[in-house]
């Protein structure tokens, strides 16, 4: 979405009003370039399977300087009549975005698809395309990883004492090799974890009366601070090589704090995400936000829960103001929910995505992690939140050190688990290396994880199960942690075709 100007004078007085207007005018929403432009976001990108509903969003984003009607359809494969999925006509404000929705079942429509949007003003046409594949695997799930968490640099310094100083030593390059070793397995979500390290946590800092004192892993015009790695705009690097491959990115709004919702977060949030949309907006892998600050599935203390339903209260109307189609996620565990579910009902109708981890060791004194999957679903569904899961390619050795886990152990949760509608996982650096990136964050131990799920994949999921043969798509089993240890074993154990 970059402005293609030959008079770079006119470029700069441009973009240089259109700054001085968002803040002479906070209440109106500024594209990142001053350039006419659809575009189109799936949720969740493709592929998916046949048991969901798709929530499929377009944007108009307009330079114009006078309010404009413009008519945005949306089609199935091709720009015919046949194949509108809808239109409607949207004013959309000067330097501004407006958006549409449409959620769109993808029952009986199995086969490789492309969802386009076309936008009109008079003899003027704009549009953007997604592709979109949906697979029959008999539940939810599409039972493999669609991406992955990107650390820059683990914030934990126990955690990630294997791979950090790799991570440190990270050249532009790199970071692309890493992009495309992520491609080359189908994980085509980038959540890059948080764009300022600040080890701080709510209640324990002084940000308010002191000064936000964390390092910016780009160069920030915010806050002074930068993190000593290698690569100047490691964001840079890794967005214009996922734009080159058809990837997605959610670049990660945080940290100011962890667990800290509280007005000072919402107001650096603020600021925080209107310069990451200014840096890296024209990217077409811009896929949406993500909030680093991460909580415990039961919302903490009471005050706390006001908090964090006030902040995305607030904080997800401004995000959207800004990119109307962007959907904006947030991590949890899924630990402690039992007396949440209110907090909850009050949350969830402002978030779009909501990706839990840790359901394969939940506390003794907890739900299994199949209930608390099916509860979260339950919730989700009822407030129109899309459910993720993050799933954990990691397991702790030396108290905290983060190691790459066994294959047995991710195929075990990717079949324990078929409600998610997307898998992620946290993480790619430091769990798994292509053999052929010149540097390996997490050493031979990564390789072999990688290689370990490439082989997964060639094999593929389990047998995919007839549409007609699944009485109850949605509800999550019961099947023993034995049961699934020992499919595991049979699907790995397969011949690679």
């Amino acid at each position: 979405m970059s402005a293609q100007f030959t008079d770079r004078t006119r470029k700069i007085l441009t973009i240089g009003l259109s700054l001085a207007l968002a803040i002479l005018l906070p209440g109106r929403a500024f594209a990142a370039t001053p350039q006419t432009a659809a575009r189109l976001v799936l949720i969740p990108p493709s592929p998916v399977t046949d048991q969901i509903t798709l929530d499929i969003r377009a944007a108009v984003y307009w330079a114009g300087d006078r309010e404009a009607k413009i008519e945005v359809a949306i089609y199935l494969d091709a720009q015919h009549p046949d194949k509108l999925l809808l239109r409607q006509d949207i004013d959309v404000p000067a330097g501004g975005a407006r958006g549409v929705r449409l959620r769109w079942p993808t029952q009986g429509h199995a086969g490789k698809h492309k969802i386009v949007c076309v936008a009109r003003q008079g003899t003027k046409t704009w549009r953007a395309e997604r592709p979109l594949e949906v697979l029959v695997t008999g539940s939810r799930s599409t039972k493999r990883l669609g991406g992955a968490w990107v650390d820059i640099y683990q914030f934990d310094e126990p955690s990630g004492r294997p791979f950090n100083a790799e991570l440190r030593q990270m050249t532009d390059q790199q970071w692309r090799e890493l992009v495309q070793a992520m491609h080359a397995v189908d994980q085509d979500i980038m959540v890059v974890t948080m764009m300022f390290h600040n080890v701080m946590h709510r209640g324990l800092h002084k940000i308010e009366t002191e000064g936000y004192r964390g390092k910016a892993f780009y160069p920030s015009k915010l806050f002074p601070g930068r993190m000593p790695v290698a690569s100047n705009d490691p964001l840079e690097a890794i967005m214009s090589e996922a734009d080159r491959l058809g990837m997605l990115v959610m670049p990660g709004v945080g940290c100011y704090a962890f667990f800290d919702f509280t007005p000072g977060s919402l107001r650096w949030h603020k600021q925080v995400a209107d310069e990451l949309w200014q840096r890296y907006g024209h990217h077409p892998s811009f896929y949406g936000w993500y909030i680093s600050e991460e909580k415990d599935g039961g919302l903490g203390t009471d005050e706390e829960r006001r908090e964090i339903v006030e902040f995305f209260r607030e904080l997800t109307p401004y995000l959207h103001r800004l990119t109307p189609e962007k959907p904006v996620m947030l991590a949890s565990n899924c630990y402690h929910l039992r007396g949440a579910e209110a907090t909850y009902h009050q949350l969830l109708p402002h978030l779009d995505i909501l990706c839990p981890f840790a359901f394969h060791r939940m506390p003794a004194d907890d739900l299994t992690g199949e209930k608390a999957a099916a509860i979260l679903q339950s919730l989700c569904d009822q407030s129109g939140c899309h459910l993720w899961m993050d799933l954990e390619t990691f397991v702790f050795r030396n108290v905290w050190e983060l190691h790459p886990r066994p294959i047995e152990g991710l195929v075990s949760d990717l079949l324990r688990f078929p409600n998610f509608e997307k898998i992620l996982h946290y993480e790619f650096p430091g769990m798994m290396s292509s053999p052929q990136m010149s540097r390996q964050p997490g050493g031979a131990a990564s390789v072999k994880l990688y290689e370990d799920y490439k082989r997964y994949l060639r094999k593929g999921p389990p047998p995919r199960v007839p549409r007609a043969a699944v009485s109850n798509p949605t509800v999550v089993p019961s099947k023993p942690a034995t049961d699934y240890n020992s499919d595991c074993q049979t699907i790995l154990a397969q011949p690679t075709p």
